[in-house]
């Protein structure tokens, strides 16, 4: 099972969560018509050393929220990433992954589907019919797109999706040492962290807490050998 651990901020961070047992790496680079909107954005500079930091040694993931096309695939030309993920102001379809596929050919596409209500399993089978992975994950109001809620949703819903599309499913939404052995049982192709396996302070994400990255890496390891 992949484990995905997101949002890291400088190249040190990223190999000390990859040395923890993550295979999949986000980085989250800001839109600079849009900054500090999100937790843990990094500009587009300051992110290019972190992709160069994985390459080779995990799965790095493009966090855009760039708000067009032309924007997000300038970030994938600069940053060369492993996946695209897109979770807010750009939605993908059949267009926008050929020109992806066109320009940067062995760039993967991943797209977030929120997990509001029985809705999202529509969602996902449209989505399913582009995207190389989708990840499901909760909302919260307060942030914009989908995804840093910090809060888990009715994973009822995700089992419906898990099981009506073709393409692999990564589980995310408050998942953290605590309560990822819960969802563990759907066998996800992959889970995912943010809010639980960061240093918070004050409501604000300051960085990544590697023993939490740890703890959260070995309890799904664990679970896949018994």
């Amino acid at each position: 099972m992949h484990i995905q651990i997101y949002s890291i901020i400088n190249a040190k961070e990223a190999l000390e969560v990859a040395k923890a047992g993550a295979d999949r790496i986000g980085v989250l680079v800001t839109d600079p018509s849009n900054p500090n909107h999100f937790p843990c954005e990094v500009s587009i500079e300051e992110a290019l050393p972190i992709f160069d930091a994985l390459r080779g040694i995990a799965t790095s993931v493009l966090i855009s929220v760039a708000l067009n096309e032309e924007a997000v695939l300038k970030q994938v030309r600069y940053l060369k990433p492993d996946v695209l993920h897109l979770c807010t102001g750009l939605k993908g379809s059949l267009e926008f992954r050929d020109k992806l596929r066109k320009q940067s050919p062995n760039v993967q596409l991943m797209e977030a589907v929120g997990i509001r209500d029985e809705t999202a399993v529509a969602e996902a089978i449209e989505v399913s019919r582009y995207a190389d992975t989708i990840i499901l994950d909760s909302v919260d109001p307060k942030i914009a797109g989908i995804g840093a809620a910090g809060v888990t949703h009715d994973w009822a819903i995700d089992e419906k999706i898990l099981t009506s599309v073709s393409v692999p499913v990564i589980m995310a939404g408050g998942l953290g040492p605590d309560n990822v052995r819960d969802v563990l049982k759907y066998h996800p192709w992959g889970v995912d962290s943010l809010t639980k396996t960061s240093v918070v302070e004050n409501g604000k994400i300051l960085r990544k807490d590697i023993d939490k990255v740890r703890d959260f890496c070995r309890i799904v390891k664990e679970y896949e050998e018994s």
